[in-house]
């Protein structure tokens, strides 16, 4: 009887919810009520949590739309982690921020690489040689249709996970020769749409907006003497979407096209240029960086200047913007201010 009411209380109460959530809908002002309800119905059990003694599930959200990560439909493979579903998420996520016809490779929520491709396989050559150590059992996601070509290619790396927008029929027959690989399939967007970020603490939860919102480049400002050419501006463009996607401090290297080099995850910004620069390795010379929030001090952009970097784009926002924007001038690089951070924790 203790089960039975329990049952009965949780969906009355997920009822309640739904009619609660609708009503606040219909007042933005309202978007932080005094009491949150949410409700979330168990789609699965997971293997176990981020490690083997922990437990975990996934919860959908009964509201999500077609082109959200929940609704994913398996093509193939083995049960999906809780580790996995973290990075795919982080791997769309970023994909989507770049664009149509983009590849995102994720290892630890951190993206190891990203490009745009004219196809998948293409994309992932180029995304793939941004870091090809962490590329090993890498998770993908990929914002277009995975063909033929694409899926040969993949099924010759070792990965956890891949996900597309579409899949071409004749690509399951190599999918397949991959059987614990495991491949997912994602509605594409239909346009914008707000994200609900929820994260827990103890005791409580955490509740934002995602950071998805388009970049109105109206405000940006060119600081340094130089002007960024128009292949450095491309690329400035390209690597400000991608740095959209990695852990804090960010920073990406690269051109119009692809990541060189990412440093992502670090405690502090000269360790993330670092980082980025060892990836892209000769590759830095020439290219472009992003930067997710200001640089506190000039090491880090001395780091980036001494690997050949020739144009960065970074926020600005320090109380150093005048020292840090004359030490560009002096290495004669190009530096854009956006006037918007993107912090990813």
């Amino acid at each position: 009887r203790r089960e039975l009411a329990a049952k009965v209380f949780r969906r009355t109460a997920s009822y309640d919810a739904v009619i609660a959530r609708w009503f606040t809908g219909e007042a933005p002002s309202d978007a932080f009520p005094d009491r949150l309800n949410l409700t979330y119905r168990l789609s699965s059990t997971l293997r176990y949590g981020e490690n083997p003694h922990q437990t975990g599930a996934l919860y959908v959200d009964a509201s999500a739309p077609a082109a959200a990560l929940s609704r994913f439909v398996s093509v193939q493979g083995k049960e999906l982690s809780y580790n996995n579903l973290l990075d795919a998420d982080a791997a769309l996520f970023t994909s989507r921020a770049i664009g149509r016809n983009a590849l995102t490779l994720v290892k630890h929520r951190i993206p190891s690489g990203a490009a745009l491709g004219n196809n998948l396989a293409e994309a992932f050559e180029r995304a793939w040689q941004s870091d090809p150590v962490a590329g090993f059992g890498g998770v993908v996601a990929w914002t277009g249709l995975l063909d033929a070509e694409g899926a040969r290619l993949l099924t010759s790396r070792f990965l956890e996970v891949v996900v597309a927008h579409e899949i071409a029929e004749d690509a399951l027959s190599f999918l397949a020769a991959k059987p614990n690989l495991r491949v997912l399939t994602v509605a594409p967007e239909s346009g914008p749409r707000p994200r609900l970020e929820v994260r827990g603490i103890d005791g409580g939860i955490l509740l934002q907006e995602g950071d998805v919102a388009e970049d109105d480049q109206s405000y940006w400002k060119i600081v340094t003497r130089r002007a960024p050419s128009s292949p450095e501006l491309n690329a400035l463009r390209f690597g400000f979407h991608a740095v959209r996607g990695v852990v804090s401090n960010a920073i990406v290297i690269c051109d119009g096209l692809a990541t060189f080099g990412i440093g992502g995850g670090r405690t502090s910004r000269v360790d993330a240029c670092r980082d980025a620069v060892t990836k892209a390795g000769a590759r830095a010379s020439g290219a472009v960086a992003a930067s997710d929030a200001f640089f506190p001090f000039t090491d880090g952009l001395d780091v980036l200047a001494a690997a050949g970097v020739t144009a960065v784009i970074q926020p600005g926002g320090s109380v150093k913007d005048k020292e840090i924007t004359e030490a560009a001038d002096a290495q004669g690089m190009a530096m854009i201010f956006t006037g918007r951070r993107h912090f990813r924790h």
